[in-house]
């Protein structure tokens, strides 16, 4: 790989439409504010109206607010059937290291957050995307493992940060899939994905765990890139002209910090069996089906 150099000049996005989950704060906060900047209209897609109502007056530009709660199936509906055409969306919103509890649904809350929330997301708006889905995935991906027999915690000892990162490993299994899903269909949409390597922002100040919150709050800015920079990789995948399927994250040592670049994922991440299974399994929770 030749040397890799400093990319934070998004180009210009007028006439184009972008729905951001989980835009009130962090990577997606960072991200909707240079779309913004750069002509898009954008759609903050967030849990908290306030906080997203906080989040545009950040902001110049066309952007407006809407309600979603991705770990809620009925909000991702509302969402979809009142949401008209979208260039891309960036499927961004998340949580980590939580206790355990439930979604109102029924599933274990950061996969439904993280996964399957962005999967009935994607799934419902597909017919009115023209470009792209982002997934916005983590570095934990790669110790991330999959029990499709017990996906939901149901009889395994919980354990959060286990928990997330196989959310982090569906999302990866989740772009794959549906990037070969819309190449056999002969959609011309594709599906890229994006990490932020160590950034800091309120997730990893607001974990379940008192030890790793206090990390997080306080010494993950010590080393960690501000949320700028690291929402760079999200705005590479999201307005580039790179492949269906790309991955981006910083280009750095262990991917921690630097610039945008395509990079690697884990074995687990390539293996097209488990995921078509998890694609299955996940249609049989949601009840979203790939609409083409």
């Amino acid at each position: 790989m030749g040397r890799v150099r400093r990319w934070d000049a998004v180009p210009r996005q007028d006439g184009r439409r972008f729905v951001v989950t989980g835009a009130s704060g962090g990577i997606g906060l960072e991200t909707a504010k240079v779309l913004a900047d750069r002509g898009a209209r954008v759609t903050l897609a967030v849990r908290n109206a306030a906080k997203g109502e906080q989040a545009a007056a950040q902001m110049a530009g066309d952007v407006e607010v809407a309600l979603l709660d991705v770990s809620s199936l009925e909000s991702v509906r509302s969402f979809a059937d009142a949401c008209g055409e979208v260039d891309v969306l960036v499927n961004n919103a998340g949580v980590l290291g939580l206790p355990f509890s439930r979604s109102v649904d029924g599933f274990e809350l950061q996969l439904a957050t993280n996964h399957l929330g962005h999967f009935a997301l994607a799934n419902l708006l597909l017919p009115r995307i023209t470009d792209r889905v982002v997934v916005v995935s983590s570095r934990s991906h790669l110790t991330g493992d999959l029990d499709l027999d017990d996906l939901l915690w149901e009889r395994r000892r919980y354990q959060p940060y286990a928990a997330y990162a196989a959310s982090k490993l569906a999302n990866m299994l989740f772009l794959a899939e549906l990037q070969r899903r819309l190449t056999a269909a002969g959609s011309t949409l594709r599906a890229t994905g994006a990490h932020p390597g160590s950034t800091v922002t309120a997730i990893t100040a607001n974990t379940g765990s008192p030890l790793k919150t206090l990390v997080g709050r306080y010494g993950h800015p010590l080393v960690g890139m501000p949320a700028a920079q690291g929402a760079l990789p999200t705005l590479y995948a999201a307005t580039m002209d790179v492949p269906g399927n790309t991955y981006v994250g910083p280009h750095g040592l262990g991917e921690m910090r630097g610039w945008p670049t395509a990079v690697g994922r884990s074995q687990r991440a390539l293996d097209p069996d488990l995921a078509k299974s998890l694609w299955t399994r996940s249609e049989d929770l949601t009840g979203v089906r790939f609409p083409f």
